[in-house]
């Protein structure tokens, strides 16, 4: 990820890692003292959420080495591998103990007790959650709407799993306190645990809906995610706006890492230089490619004579493409060059 936005996803973690803690620390007290099967779920998710930071925090950091002879790509596809692992552990720690212990509470016949202290850490949780999620959100909310394109779908799309983990965590996670609170409130009015029990199914389904999705997301980046004729479009025109290239034959782009692109072209240089002259217009080219922040490594190669030339599509162009630097084009997702 550049350094530019390091910064910004760090203390969406660390919001978040601070929230989950003092959040799972209360949880754990208000289901010992109650006996809850919702607030033991409840108590599950943000444990989960907790560890899951400290592999985000990991993620950030070995994601972040600049790359050497040994990686000549980056280090960018190790934070996809330890936001597996943070996926892997809300699956594990958050999906399948939620769910086991509501069907384990099924028989429970007792009436509720303690619920004002429930209700008292839920809407403590619910705070917290709500100031982790937020900051996640401002965050995907700038980068979405240089995008011009929904929140949602930029934290879906977007090639920075940090921030879509803690915005889908923080966003499961409110859902979850409102499930809770309906489980305790449903089980002290009608005094059926079993409304207790369902608040912990349900929340532990939700937690592997969100872990399943976030496993999916950080695979098809690990595999090597395609990307979109957006940002194939905006990189065309970025190519095609430089004064030593006159044509486009070939384009590939594919991420290494949050935010960074390889990037493979070939092109038809200006003039009829000598192959030595070209050699070096070419790395010139190249150079000036990976200076930008987004670009990990620039190949290119010459167009073979007989090749179709790529033509921009029409539409809406980035106004940093236009100004002839792509750098500032990558706001993430599937469109444009993703910086998220």
């Amino acid at each position: 990820m550049p350094a530019a936005e390091r910064p910004e996803s760090l203390v969406t973690v660390l919001i978040a890692f601070g929230a989950n803690l003092l959040v799972a620390i209360a949880k754990t007290i208000a289901s010992l003292v109650s006996g809850s099967a919702s607030m033991v779920a409840e108590a599950a998710h943000s444990w989960a959420d907790t560890g899951n930071e400290v592999f985000l925090l990991v993620a950030e950091r070995r994601g972040g080495k600049q790359r050497d002879t040994a990686h000549p790509l980056g280090y960018g596809r190790e934070t996809y591998i330890w936001s597996m692992f943070a996926a892997f552990g809300l699956f594990t720690a958050g999906a399948i103990v939620s769910i086991y212990h509501g069907i384990s509470e099924f028989g429970d016949t007792g009436p509720a007790e303690d619920v004002v202290l429930n209700y008292v850490v839920l809407g403590v949780a619910f705070l917290l959650e709500g100031t982790s999620f937020l900051q996640a959100y401002r965050q995907a909310h700038g980068a979405a709407t240089k995008r011009k394109v929904p929140v949602l779908r930029h934290v879906l799309q977007s090639s920075n799993p940090t921030l879509r983990a803690v915005f889908a965590e923080d966003a499961a996670a409110l859902i979850g306190l409102v499930v809770a609170f309906l489980g305790v409130f449903l089980h002290q009015v009608t005094g059926l645990a079993v409304f207790d029990a369902l608040g912990s199914i349900a929340i532990g389904v939700l937690l592997g809906v969100v872990a399943i999705v976030l496993i999916d997301r950080n695979r098809r980046f690990l595999l090597g995610e395609s990307t979109s004729p957006e940002l194939e479009n905006a990189v065309l025109v970025e190519l095609l706006g430089r004064p030593q290239v006159e044509r486009v034959t070939y384009l590939h782009l594919e991420f290494v890492g949050p935010s960074r692109v390889y990037l493979v072209a070939a092109v038809d240089l200006t003039g009829n230089e000598t192959e030595a002259h070209v050699a070096v217009r070419l790395r010139e080219v190249e150079q000036s490619l990976e200076d930008s922040p987004y670009i990990e490594e620039a190949v290119l190669t010459l167009s073979y004579p007989g090749d179709e030339s790529l033509v921009p599509t029409d539409g809406d162009v980035p106004e940093v493409v236009r100004d002839g630097t792509a750098s500032d084009v990558a706001s993430g997702g599937a469109g444009t060059l993703r910086t998220e």
